[in-house]
């Protein structure tokens, strides 16, 4: 008898239809009273400014603040207290994250339709763009730089960090490290949706922002999709989750540590392991006892497993692979012997890794690649974070005279079609026939 309690174990086609329901459906449906509450912050926001951004600070965080905004010597005195090596890696990663999202940048689009007639796509970084730093229990510098390197490699002027104040008042010291070396332009201590409500709606002292970005809880997540219709927001995202696809050919002690290191994260993270290899089901079930074991999130990880986890016996491959695609996992790890030609079948994840060397760690901290995923099975219609969350874009069109003539019969004919004959008049006073109609 083992230590561990894992939620769903057992062949893959032999799954109850609750334990698989469970599995696949795990987007909450939201708790009522939040969604209340978040509506009155927000309203509280828009109305009475900073007023209630400070009200909020004394009732949720216990601090009472002078001033909303942290001062950029704060910043520069986080950064030089911070240990040098903590530093270097943090500075590697956001190298890495600027060159891999300015890669992404897209290219302008110009074309002839036809003769006469131009039309092009630019694209353009937004103006501003709020990025939200959780805090609380811990701080995620990871998470600073995932939203403020991306929005100025592709060249947004202004980038305001929002992360909760400690008890001195401010965020904690590698957030505000995160913040300068990011290159951020502002830094506000706010927290939960009230943080959110001042990036969307703007206050006497935060600006107002075109986007709001990054992780938080269930507060902050509600918020999120209440603004989501006066600005932009990145994609849903819940408890982490990882869904590993493997055939026997990874070595079980770093499958378990995979598994491991998501669960860790929250009680309510999802952590998944489809194998073909009825061997790797039991070694990997020991691994994750003994590490569990010697963890000392051993709570966190032992909840995690016995709410959301799975050790799953596939009888294919493609049988693996197909369950994976209904999951949608926002990390799917493919620890298969052919990962590369297996990635050709994926259509439905926030990031994948390929071979059991890419951990997922290796994407939260240092590849370059946004660790900002969708989660809870979003990824089949959401995107993770990317150069593209910073940018819009908008066509332009140019029509020659010679263009018009050409245009303005098939033009006239449809909107007479659609009864707009004002439309039509449009067309026909540009066409060479009507020429001395023009002033």
């Amino acid at each position: 008898m083992t230590g561990i309690r894992v939620a769903v174990e057992g062949r893959l086609a032999d799954l109850p239809a609750g334990s698989r329901r469970m599995l696949l459906e795990r987007k909450s449906s939201g708790d009522p009273q939040i969604r209340v509450a978040v509506r009155g912050i927000l309203e509280d926001v828009r109305t009475k400014g900073d007023a209630a951004l400070r009200e909020m600070a004394v009732r949720f965080d216990g601090v009472t603040m002078e001033s909303l905004e942290v001062p950029r010597d704060r910043w520069d005195d986080a950064l030089s207290r911070l240990d040098g090596e903590v530093r270097g890696a943090l500075e590697r990663a956001a190298r890495n994250i600027d060159a891999f999202h300015r890669a992404q940048i897209p290219a302008d689009v110009e074309i002839e339709i036809e003769e006469g007639v131009r039309l092009g796509r630019r694209f353009v970084p937004l103006g501003s763009v709020g990025v939200y730093a959780p805090g609380g229990r811990a701080s995620y510098p990871s998470s600073v730089l995932m939203g403020v390197v991306p929005a100025r490699a592709v060249g947004v002027g202004e980038v305001v960090v929002c992360s909760p104040p400690g008890p001195s008042g401010t965020p904690p010291d590698a957030v505000l490290a995160a913040a300068s070396i990011g290159g951020a332009t502002r830094v506000f201590a706010l927290g939960g949706a009230g943080a959110v409500a001042a990036m969307a709606y703007g206050t006497p002292s935060v600006p107002r922002c075109d986007a709001v970005v990054g992780p938080g809880n269930r507060w902050v997540l509600e918020a999120k999709r209440q603004v989501a219709g006066d600005v932009v927001i990145d994609s849903p995202a819940g408890p982490s989750e990882v869904l590993i696809v493997d055939d026997g050919s990874a070595p079980t002690e770093l499958v378990a540590a995979e598994l491991l290191a998501q669960a860790e994260h929250d009680p309510d993270a999802a952590v998944v392991l489809v194998t073909t290899s009825p061997e790797t089901l039991d070694g990997v079930r020991a691994a994750l006892e003994r590490q569990m074991n010697a963890s000392p999130r051993s709570e966190i990880v032992k909840a995690a497993l016995a709410a959301r986890g799975a050790l799953l016996l596939a009888d294919t491959r493609a049988e693996a692979l197909a369950f994976a695609e209904r999951f949608a996992s926002e990390h799917l790890a493919l620890y298969t012997s052919q990962p590369s030609a297996d990635l050709t079948g994926v259509r439905t994840a926030g990031t994948v890794f390929l071979g059991a060397f890419s951990s997922v760690a290796y994407g939260d901290y240092m590849t370059g690649a946004n660790h900002v995923l969708p989660t809870a099975g979003t990824a089949r219609s959401f995107s993770g974070l990317s150069a593209l969350s910073f940018m819009r874009s908008y066509t332009w069109q140019e029509v020659t005279k010679e263009g018009a003539g050409r245009l303005s019969g098939d033009v006239a004919r449809v909107a007479i079609a659609e009864g707009l004959p004002g439309h039509a008049v449009a067309a026909g006073l540009r066409t060479p026939a009507n020429e001395d109609a023009v002033p």
